[in-house]
């Protein structure tokens, strides 16, 4: 047994969250600003039902051998999401299900061999087939945050946060750090759960594990993490809390095992 079949349930349960939500959407909603700077809720729905094409061409390269690439061009990328940004309520519902049903039957459709196959973002670094899930679901899980429509960081899953915190720790660009230290609360008593020790410059700092996720990944501005100086209380942020360093500058940890593991992290 593989990580595969729990991701796989994973992201079905995400996806069917993100579907409920944009139902609830209106045309006004729709075009709304989210979130992102410059960005409405279409520009972020059309985004996602394009990002789900792309890992199917991703899926599709580890299938069949063929190098196809995930976008055909970052200008073609940012094309298609304007293309289909104004669209309706309605329309962008339609698409958002009939991409999410195209991955996940290239999901169930892949040989269990192509999992191991190495396949490459538009970013480095490659990665085997299998990552392509936890990308997967790391787009939904941020987006849907993005659209600001009633899901927020304290509804992430507890193995969503996890992950996600795991591989910001393997990602993490020392040389750009802001922090020296994090420390993951959420232990007995309120202790800490986990320590990250050596980041680099600037302070200590302390959350809840969804907390840190969202500040770590610009999802909050510092709601829920403090700033911990020496011999001194915590100081509560977001005020005090120095900016995160950049996220995600690769696109998977440089260290995967080729063959999915049993579990991921």
């Amino acid at each position: 047994m593989t990580v595969i079949p729990a991701l796989k349930t994973e992201l079905a349960e995400a996806t069917h969250h993100l579907l409920a939500t944009a139902a609830t959407l209106s045309d006004g909603d729709v075009a709304a600003p989210s979130r992102l700077t410059g960005w409405t809720r279409g520009h972020v729905l059309t985004h996602v039902a394009r990002n789900a094409d792309s890992h199917v061409n991703l899926l599709t390269w580890a299938r069949t051998g063929v190098k196809t690439p995930q976008y055909a061009t970052p200008k073609a990328r940012q094309a298609g999401i304007e293309a289909g940004a104004r669209r309706v309520a309605a329309e962008q519902l339609a698409d958002l299900e009939d991409s999410a049903a195209r991955l996940a039957a290239a999901v169930d459709g892949l040989p269990e061999e192509a999992w191991s196959a190495p396949v490459a973002g538009v970013r480095p670094t490659s990665h085997p087939a299998w990552y392509v899930l936890v990308r997967r679901l790391r787009e939904i899980g941020m987006h849907h945050v993005d659209l600001d429509a009633g899901f927020g960081p304290a509804d992430w899953s507890g193995p969503f946060v996890e992950r996600e915190l795991h591989d910001c720790l393997r990602t993490w660009p020392y040389e750009r750090s802001t922090v020296s230290e994090i420390r993951v609360r959420g232990g007995v008593d309120g202790a800490p759960a986990a320590t990250w020790r050596g980041l680099g410059d600037g302070p200590a700092v302390e959350g809840g594990p969804a907390a840190l996720l969202a500040w770590l990944t610009g999802r909050s501005d510092g709601q829920g993490v403090r700033v911990v100086l020496a011999g001194q209380p915590s100081v509560p942020g977001p005020a005090s809390v120095p900016a995160p360093p950049p996220w995600l500058t690769t696109l998977a940890p440089a260290d995967l095992p080729e063959t999915p593991p049993k579990d991921y992290p």
